[in-house]
């Protein structure tokens, strides 16, 4: 599987069962004794959109830490944290 690939499966994942993505902002080889034994990727989603919508507050996205298998299957997720979409990393 190439890259455009992996992000797609990922979008595609986070879209049907946790929140819409806003974007996806690593894809990286798991290396491991075979040449490539999956991929790891970070995607922000948003969180609680339609709340904040309504009581006028920033957006919140949530940082979630995704593993693939070599074949493309989602392994595993888990939400590594949150932020306000203004919010500037440091």
């Amino acid at each position: 599987m190439n890259i455009t690939d992996i992000m797609h499966k990922v979008s595609s994942f986070f879209e049907e069962h946790i929140a819409p993505p806003h974007k996806i902002t690593a894809v990286e080889p798991r290396r491991g004794e075979e040449s490539t034994d999956g991929w790891a990727v970070i995607i922000e989603v948003y969180e609680e959109r339609d709340y904040m919508k309504k009581y006028a507050k920033d957006e919140m996205l949530g940082v979630y830490a995704v593993t693939l298998d070599k074949d493309g299957e989602i392994e595993s997720y888990s939400r590594q944290s949150t932020r306000y979409r203004s919010a500037v990393d440091s």
